[in-house]
């Protein structure tokens, strides 16, 4: 969305970035022409990353995940370095 003049003289009166203006207007409560992010929204944010960082964490620490969906249905779930083509056993025929 396109800054006014105004807007960007305020900006810089205030000590508001461009990158926080965004973040107010993604993640704030609209209210009839303006946008509210205060601090209860903020420590709700804050606790729901926290939560998405620790999830992420124990992804890492199993190497990844893969989940196969098929329409509507997840079927499986399995860690991502568990399955390799190339290990796989081939039969042989005696």
């Amino acid at each position: 969305m396109a800054r006014t003049r105004h807007m960007h003289q305020r900006m810089g009166q205030r000590g508001v970035t461009s990158r926080l203006a965004d973040l107010t207007s993604q993640y704030g409560i609209d209210n009839g022409d303006r946008t509210v992010l205060d601090r209860k929204n903020v420590e709700e944010l804050v606790a729901g990353m926290d939560a998405l960082r620790k999830d992420l964490l124990a992804i890492h620490q199993k190497g990844g995940l893969v989940v196969i969906e098929s329409g509507e249905a997840q079927i499986t779930v399995y860690r991502h370095d568990s399955y390799n083509q190339k290990k796989k056993a081939t039969y042989v025929q005696h």
